[in-house]
């Protein structure tokens, strides 16, 4: 659903000097629409100064837990998650759009499964629910969650985890990374990335014995991990990849020259909430997502940077290209979804569906 609710916050908790986890009341009758699953996250949107802005936060919250919770970290310049942390009171209401994300994988409650999982920093978000909501839910199987931060002040949930690990003592197994705090075993000191990577799957995490893996943070990170994993025989299509940023900035699109066959202009048609809609937009001047908007259709999104995935849509008919794609996996492009926000129509006439998940 496109549509943005009002939901108030029920408490607030400064998890670190620089993070805050917010708990979000949802009245009885929104319970469904807020049903969320593991790995998850919400787009918050306010009005600052005049300016709409909208910011994606991972949900990090057990779906077993029974409630809607999501940290917010202090970014350098960051508009919306230094406002969230300066006004996120108990009591306080924030406009919020319904769970959305991918990135997860199908729990079957008699499988025996050895997870990886694999964080940095407010990573740590969406790999929480995703490391509870399974322990809970498939009881034969365990995990092994490797986390890196700076120091360990700035670990976020850290007794959290540290409770999770004494409950389930024999099926999770933690591995905390400094990269400037100094460790008594020397393995565990530094940033992880390929060098790292292959020292621990070597000395310490033996990547056969693991079906799955789930990553979050920063690009160079999770595209490091992600081929260490390859290179040590685990399938790309089991490795699930979520990012916090992109790494590079957006780029301004060079136009294709049109020819007399080409014309300049494509038929856009999307469904959005079960109503269709159609407008013609310039081909490569701007993204359907942007040409959409302001045609006056209430289309979701948030980052517009190709991370968050929450524009994600269907096509149906016509072929469009993306700019850059950080969100969607090979096999959603190849069952034909794209993220509209990085979308250019390349056909006279494209039809989108945004209402389809599977």
């Amino acid at each position: 659903m496109s549509r943005f609710f009002p939901l108030t916050i029920a408490s607030v908790h400064q998890e670190t000097r620089d993070t805050i986890v917010a708990t979000l009341a949802v009245p009885g009758e929104l319970r469904e629409t807020f049903a969320f699953t593991q790995g998850q996250h919400l787009t918050f949107r306010t009005q600052l100064e005049g300016e709409e802005l909208r910011r994606s936060y991972s949900i990090c919250s057990a779906v077993q837990d029974g409630d809607l919770r999501v940290a917010i970290k202090r970014v350098a310049g960051g508009q919306f998650s230094n406002w969230a942390n300066d006004h996120f009171k108990p009591g306080a209401s924030i406009e919020v759009m319904p769970p959305t994300g991918q990135f997860n994988l199908p729990l079957v409650p008699d499988a025996a499964r050895r997870y990886l999982a694999v964080a940095a920093g407010s990573g740590i978000t969406p790999i929480l629910s995703i490391v509870k909501t399974t322990l809970a839910a498939e009881p034969g199987s365990s995990f092994t969650l490797l986390y890196g931060n700076r120091a360990s002040s700035s670990v976020i949930f850290r007794d959290e985890i540290a409770s999770l690990k004494d409950r389930y003592q024999q099926r999770l197994n933690i591995v905390h990374m400094m990269s400037r705090e100094p460790q008594d075993v020397e393995l565990f000191n530094g940033r992880i990335g390929a060098a790292k990577c292959e020292e621990l799957f070597a000395r310490w995490i033996r990547i056969a014995d693991h079906e799955a893996a789930f990553i979050c943070g920063p690009q160079s990170m999770m595209l490091e991990v992600s081929q260490a994993l390859q290179a040590h025989g685990m399938a790309k299509e089991n490795i699930k990849v979520e990012l916090f940023a992109a790494g590079t900035p957006a780029k301004a699109r060079a136009p294709r020259p049109a020819t007399a066959n080409d014309p300049r202009e494509s038929e856009i048609t999307v469904v959005v909430d079960g109503v269709q809609r159609s407008f013609a937009m310039a081909k490569d001047k701007e993204s359907v997502l942007d040409a959409g908007l302001k045609n006056g259709i209430d289309i979701r999104y948030s980052c517009k940077g190709g991370v968050c995935a929450t524009c994600r849509c269907k096509v149906l008919e016509g072929k469009v290209e993306m700019d850059a794609n950080y969100a969607l996996e090979d096999y959603e492009i190849a069952r034909g979804f794209v993220l509209s926000c990085q979308a250019f129509p390349i056909t006279d006439k494209v039809v989108l569906d945004f209402d389809q998940d599977d």
